[in-house]
C-alpha cells in the first residue's frame, strides 16, 4: 500500500475528472471515487483504481478511504437535488466522520468565493461544507474560487451561450458585479501544488489575474469570436427574473443555471491574495484564459473521435444536439456486410471527379455560391483520385486527419458563418462493418445558427443519402474499390 495514495471524489465531474488525469500523469497513486464506477472506466487511465462511493451512504466510504493519505472533496449536489443545501450538509458530515475513522491525514476541498451575511444559497452551502470538513479532526485545506474558465465548464458555457445567441442583451445590475475568474488549468495547479505543503486547517482564496464584471466576460468572449453585441443596462431584471429568462434562451442550462444566476448577488473577488502565493501559481488573465479554453477545445476535438464524443453524452444526437461546447453535432451510422477495406475505399475517393455520391448537383451549387462569396468553391478538386494525405484539398474541404483504413476528418474551407467538419469512421463488426458519418458545425453568433438550422432539410437529405451511397458502393463494387496501392499518411 502506497503511503501517499490520494482519493479523488466527484471523479466524474468537471474538475474531478481532470484532476485524476493530472495526478496520474505526475506518477502519484490515485483512487477515483464515483457513485457509478462504470461511468468512469472509459474516462481514466487503466491503472487508476476506481471504487464505488456515495457520501450519502456512509458504509460505502469505508473501502473508498482505506489507506488514503489525502482526500480531495469535489462534491456538490446543486445540479442533482432540489434540497441541495441539506444534501451537501449530510454528505460533508458523513465524509468527515469516515475520513476520521480511516486515519486520512488531509482533506483538500474546492469551495466558492463570497463574503457577507447575505450569501446566495449556493455560496452559503459551499462554505458550510468547508466549515464542516475543517471542524473534523482531519486538517482541511479549503480553496475558494470564483467562476472557472475552461472549455466545458458550466460558467464558461453559460457566458458562451448567452453571448452567441443574443445580439442585444438587456443586462440587469448583477451583470455589473465584480468577479475574479480563474482558468481551469490554474485551479488544477493549485489543487496539485497543495500536496507539497504540510496539512493544516486553512482557507485560501484563489483567482485569476483580472477582476472583471460578468458583462466584461461576455464582451471579451464576443471580441474573441468576432461578434458585435449590444448591452443595455436595465434596473428591473432581478436575478430571479433573469434565471427564468435564461431557461428560455439556453434551456440546456435551465435547471442548474437558474440556481447559479439566482445567486449572482455576491461579488466573488479574492480578499487576501497573500496565502495563495506560496503555491507558486501564476494565474492567467481573462483574455488568455478564454484563448486557452478555445484552443484546448480545438485540440480535444482533433484528438477525440466524434463518435467517442457522441457516445459519451448518450444516444447519437441529431440536429440541435450540442457537444464540445458550442458545436452542433449530427452523427448517423449504417451497418453493412462489406468488410472495412471495402467501405473505406469509397470514403477515400470522395470529392473531385467522383463527386459526393448523392445530390452532387447541390454540392456543386454550393461550390458556385462559395466562389461568388470569395471562397475556393470546387475549382481545387483533389490532387489524386485514389490517395489522400493530411493537408490535401478535396474541393472546398481540407484533410485534417487520417487514420488509414479507419477514419477521415475533413475541415470545411468554404465561406461559412462558423466552422465545420465532416468525419467518417469505419469499425470492424463481424461479419461486416459499421460506418459512422458525423457532421459538426461550430456556429458564430445568431447568423451561424440561422444558417445551419435554415438549411436543415437539405443537410439532412444530403448526409443521409451520402452515407447510404457509401455503403451501397462498398457492397456493389468491392473489387473496383480495392485498397490503394500506396498507404495514406496519418496525422
Amino acid at each position: 500500500m502506497e503511503s501517499n495514495r490520494v482519493l479523488v471524489t466527484g471523479a466524474t465531474g468537471y474538475i474531478g475528472g481532470r484532476l485524476v488525469r493530472r495526478l496520474w500523469a505526475s506518477g502519484r497513486p490515485v483512487r477515483a471515487m464515483a457513485r457509478s464506477p462504470e461511468n468512469l472506466r472509459s474516462r481514466v487511465p487503466s491503472n487508476v483504481s476506481i471504487v464505488r462511493g456515495d457520501v450519502l451512504d456512509p458504509e460505502s466510504l469505508t473501502d473508498a478511504l482505506e489507506g488514503i493519505h489525502t482526500a480531495y472533496y469535489l462534491i456538490h449536489s446543486m445540479g442533482s437535488a432540489d434540497d441541495f443545501e441539506d444534501t451537501d450538509r449530510r454528505g460533508a458530515e458523513n465524509f468527515a466522520r469516515a475520513a476520521e475513522a480511516a486515519g486520512v491525514e488531509r482533506i483538500i476541498y474546492m469551495g466558492g468565493l463570497g463574503r457577507g451575511q447575505h450569501l446566495s444559497p449556493h455560496l452559503r452551502s459551499r462554505q458550510e461544507v468547508g466549515r464542516i470538513l475543517r471542524e473534523s479532526t482531519v486538517p482541511t485545506l479549503e480553496f475558494r474560487s470564483s467562476i472557472v474558465i475552461g472549455s466545458g465548464s458550466l460558467s464558461f458555457e453559460l457566458v458562451r451561450a448567452l453571448t452567441e445567441r443574443l445580439p442585444v442583451m438587456l443586462t440587469p445590475s448583477w451583470v455589473r458585479l465584480d468577479t475574479q475568474p480563474i482558468a481551469v488549468e490554474d485551479l488544477l495547479d493549485y489543487l496539485v501544488a497543495a500536496l507539497r505543503h504540510e496539512p493544516e486547517n486553512e482557507v485560501v482564496e484563489v483567482g485569476g489575474a483580472d477582476v472583471v464584471s460578468y458583462g466584461d466576460l461576455m464582451s471579451e468572449y464576443a471580441s474573441l469570436r468576432g461578434l458585435r453585441r449590444l448591452m443595455i443596462p436595465v434596473p428591473v431584471l432581478t436575478p430571479r427574473l433573469s434565471s427564468l429568462w435564461l431557461g428560455l434562451v439556453t434551456p440546456v442550462f435551465s435547471r442548474i443555471g437558474k440556481k447559479l444566476i439566482e445567486g449572482l448577488r455576491n461579488e466573488t473577488v479574492v480578499g487576501d491574495p497573500g496565502p495563495a502565493r506560496r503555491f507558486g501559481v501564476e494565474p492567467l488573465g481573462v483574455r488568455d484564459a478564454m484563448l486557452r479554453a478555445l484552443a484546448n477545445e480545438d485540440r480535444e476535438v482533433a484528438e477525440t473521435r466524434w463518435s467517442d464524443a457522441v457516445s459519451a453524452v448518450g444516444p447519437p444526437r441529431r440536429w440541435g444536439g450540442v457537444s464540445f461546447g458550442n458545436r452542433i453535432v449530427d452523427s448517423r451510422t449504417a451497418s453493412t456486410p462489406a468488410r472495412p477495406p471495402e467501405v473505406w475505399a469509397p470514403i477515400r475517393q470522395l470529392g473531385g471527379r467522383a463527386g459526393w455520391y448523392y445530390a452532387t448537383w447541390l454540392w456543386r451549387l454550393r461550390g458556385a455560391i462559395d466562389l461568388l462569396l470569395g471562397g475556393p468553391g470546387f475549382r481545387r478538386g483533389r490532387p489524386h483520385p485514389d490517395q489522400i494525405r493530411v493537408g490535401d484539398t478535396i474541393d472546398f474541404w481540407r484533410v485534417e486527419a487520417i487514420d488509414p483504413a479507419r477514419a477521415l476528418t475533413l475541415r470545411a474551407e468554404m465561406r461559412l458563418p462558423g466552422r465545420a467538419w465532416l468525419q467518417f469512421e469505419v469499425v470492424d463488426r463481424e461479419p461486416g462493418s459499421e460506418v459512422r458519418q458525423t457532421a459538426v458545425f461550430d456556429p458564430i453568433g445568431v447568423l451561424g445558427r440561422l444558417y445551419w438550422y435554415g438549411l436543415y432539410p437539405l443537410h439532412s437529405m444530403i448526409f443521409r443519402g451520402m452515407l447510404r451511397e457509401v455503403v451501397a458502393r462498398a457492397e456493389r463494387e468491392p473489387r473496383t474499390f480495392a485498397p490503394a496501392s500506396e498507404p495514406e499518411l496519418s496525422a
